[in-house]
């Protein structure tokens, strides 16, 4: 075979089902390769078997492998031209690194004649992805071509996962080589670790020694986050709770790995996390972290996160995030399911039964008097209500991508997620411009599902050419833009830290016709909301359209997102806004718990 038709079918035997990527010179050969294998290889119905999604520019490739990674749990693959083609992946490919998305992106490059020599197109991509992807292949020998690519895949889904990307100079695509259907690299340095945490089991000492201090807690919460989506632990967590009653705050992360639904929710916490969440933070003397890293947007300032907890477990795939910002009590390394599904059936064993009848009381009041509210008397459109109207009609089974900014904020409190993978967002990164390319990633993922990209004005444009993306291959996305005209987010902080100086955000681009755009790139359905009375028909009927809509609404620009917690702030410290009920003190004192542990 040719070096490209290796590549090709390699990826055919990773179970490959769609690719995403743009052309050009010193790719050339692998996208022929793809061309050849779909005419070859033609499915019953008349589909392609490995379908090539062409966007409109390397970075919209990069954002929809994520999708697709996110919400299939598969390995996602972007193949795209050197050079620029490549630089334009360093986001995508740090924004997955940063959420443990798996991808393998596969770069084309100059000939190995020519690296080091600028020619045409010619980057660095092993120095420039090196610091941000997972791992970074160069291959310059031929024959370690078919090798590299499966080892490549081997990495991306493996322990914590993420983005690997294979840089392949276009005469290696060009060789000669045999195909052997099998083999990978000698990495023994991370096979050995990999196996050694992927085969950790706890033993009866640490069960034991678990149970122990839980047993005592009054308090206990758990903190889950998103390893608990990227390690198929859902409903491992799910068991653990229904066992012994221990109610669940999610991660922005890790949103939909516990039915937001269930009594036993707090929903999400953290700097834009529920008010109720939050203080259950503070008042809880036990606290369980599961796949969460206490990452700064929850943790804020460590020593004022969780304060009144005599006792932190912390379970994890990977091991640096052990005590990395928090120092624990009990810790365990290893798949989070299998870790999960150990405790409960030790738990179960031996009798475990936790007293928490007067926690699930306040965790009930704290739910009760700290609900989310918003202006319901405004005349203009409130974004929390959009979002509300959209999450009844779609019953919370929709997936829902985000862009980044107070839209992402308003779509984690308000929507349900009932489900792990329903939830595809930038967590760690923030990156404007994810959500338009995610939702068609995770569309061609779930062909069947009803995908909403819910985007802002200011999202969506750093990347509108993928709205004919959508169009050209007949997809049936939903996107809705909330249009402040402006960077609301920014600019909320501006309001309240920097004077009410709009450095920037009041010169927004405000000429943008998203109705013209949307129609000029082939949408049938297309509208613009301004009146409040018309939210639930017009929201009716743009989910019950056949086929992509898009709905542009005016919400008002003063709306802000409530719960905050600022920079340097402890959760008692929480700016709760004009409409949910903030509270003076903790209900708990530091003397109810210190003879607890």
């Amino acid at each position: 075979m040719s070096g490209a038709d290796v590549v090709v079918q390699v990826l055919a035997d990773e179970g490959c089902d769609v690719l995403f990527g743009y052309s050009g010179g010193a790719i050339l050969p692998v996208y022929d390769a793809v061309f050849r294998y779909n005419a070859e290889h033609p499915r019953s119905n008349g589909r392609e078997p490995m379908p090539l999604v062409v966007p409109a520019n390397e970075q919209g490739a990069g954002f929809m492998a994520s999708g697709y990674a996110r919400a299939s749990g598969k390995v996602g693959v972007a193949i795209v031209t050197s050079g620029p083609g490549a630089t334009n992946l360093v986001t995508p490919i740090r924004d997955a690194m940063a959420d443990s998305v798996p991808m393998v992106a596969i770069t084309g490059q100059v000939p190995t004649s020519s690296l080091g020599s600028d020619a045409f197109q010619e980057a660095p991509v092993s120095n420039i992805m090196g610091a941000c992807a997972k791992h970074v292949f160069l291959v310059t020998e031929p024959g370690r071509l078919e090798a590299t690519l499966r080892t490549a895949f081997e990495i991306a889904r493996s322990g914590r996962p993420g983005p690997v990307v294979v840089d392949i100079p276009k005469n290696v695509q060009n060789a000669k080589l045999r195909f052997d259907g099998a083999g990978r690299l000698p990495i023994p340095g991370y096979r050995q670790r990999l196996h050694a945490i992927e085969h950790a089991r706890l033993d009866d000492d640490a069960c034991a020694r678990f149970f122990a201090a839980l047993a005592q807690a009054r308090r206990p919460l758990i903190y889950a986050g998103g390893g608990v989506i990227r390690g198929d632990a859902a409903r491992a967590l799910r068991a653990f709770v229904d066992a012994f009653g221990v109610p669940v705050t999610t991660t922005l992360m890790g949103l939909g790995g516990f039915d937001t639904t269930h009594p036993l929710s707090l929903h999400m916490l953290g700097m834009h996390g529920t008010a109720y969440a939050n203080y259950a933070v503070d008042d809880c003397d036990c606290l369980l972290a599961l796949g969460a890293r206490f990452d700064d947007r929850v943790a804020g300032v460590p020593e004022k996160f969780a304060p009144r907890a005599k006792f932190i477990a912390q379970i994890d795939i990977d091991p640096a995030e052990i005590g990395k910002v928090k120092q624990v009590h009990w810790q365990h390394v290893g798949p989070l399911a299998a870790a999960l599904e150990r405790l409960t059936r030790y738990g179960k064993v031996h009798g475990a039964a936790l007293q928490l009848d007067d926690w699930h009381a306040h965790i009930t009041q704290l739910k009760r008097a700290h609900a989310m509210a918003y202006d319901h008397g405004s005349e203009n459109i409130q974004p929390q209500a959009v979002i509300e109207a959209l999450n009844r009609h779609a019953r919370g089974r929709a997936i829902v991508s985000t862009g980044v900014g107070q839209h992402q904020m308003w779509a984690a409190q308000y929507f349900d997620f009932r489900a792990p993978r329903d939830w595809l967002t930038s967590g760690s990164m923030g990156t404007m411009g994810f959500g338009l390319p995610a939702a068609i990633g995770a569309q061609f993922a779930r062909p069947d599902a009803l995908v909403i990209d819910l985007d802002g004005d200011g999202s969506i444009r750093m990347n509108l050419g993928e709205m004919e993306t959508v169009t050209t291959y007949g997809l049936p996305l939903k996107i809705v833009v909330l249009n402040n005209r402006g960077d609301g987010m920014v600019r909320q902080w501006q309001k309240l830290y920097f004077g009410h100086r709009f450095a920037a955000t009041d010169k927004s681009l405000h000429r943008k016709d998203f109705i013209k755009a949307a129609e000029a790139d082939g949408f049938d359905w297309a509208r613009r909301l301004a009146r409040k009375e018309d939210l639930e028909a017009t929201v009716a009927e743009f989910l019950a359209h056949d086929g992509p809509a898009f709905l542009e609404i005016m919400i008002d620009p003063d709306a802000g997102v409530y719960p905050m917690v600022g920079p340097g702030a402890s959760y008692g410290q929480m700016i709760t806004g004009e409409f949910i009920a903030s509270r003076a003190s903790p209900a708990v004192t530091d003397k109810e718990t210190t003879d607890m542990f």
